[in-house]
């Protein structure tokens, strides 16, 4: 099998997908051929946000994106957000400091939300966060909690 190359979290990882099957989904290579199972499959249909990972600084939903449209630029899923020596990201630290989880599942996907929007939008109000995540789903109804990392972030930045 013919292999193709991304570059993810700064490095480049060479993976067995041939030019004939460049459809497969982006979310399956992070899982399946890269291992970095942080990225979760959620509805499939880019309705839910778990798969969410950043490519050139933009989300993107990983479970409908082929890999055939990011070969040329850098994918960054939430085990890239932490520093080299392991501090995390400003959104990371906040989600730990104010407990944000409760399940965890959609985690990675609203952290990647998040991050992006506060590069875009470092002092955002209220309704401004809420507009930027409402297309990500939690089961277990934490977005007051959510909501109050992403201000709590914005604020230390």
């Amino acid at each position: 099998m013919a292999e193709t190359t991304l570059t993810v979290n700064g490095q480049q990882h060479v993976v067995p997908v041939d030019s004939a099957d460049q459809t497969v989904m982006l979310l399956w290579v992070l899982r399946e051929d890269i291992g970095l199972t942080g990225t979760k499959f959620g509805c499939g249909l880019a309705e839910c946000g778990a798969c969410s990972v950043l490519y050139k600084g933009e989300p993107i939903r990983a479970c409908i994106t082929p890999i055939s449209e990011v070969l040329d630029g850098d994918i960054t899923t939430i085990e890239g957000l932490a520093a080299e020596d392991g501090t995390l990201h400003p959104v990371q630290e906040a989600w730990v400091e104010l407990g944000v989880p409760q399940c965890g599942y959609c985690q990675s996907g609203q952290i990647i939300e998040a991050v992006a929007f506060l590069e875009a939008n470092p002092d955002p109000t209220d309704d401004e966060i809420r507009e930027a995540m409402a297309g990500h789903l939690c089961r277990c109804g934490t977005y007051t909690r959510i909501f109050k990392a992403i201000k709590h972030a914005a604020a230390k930045a």
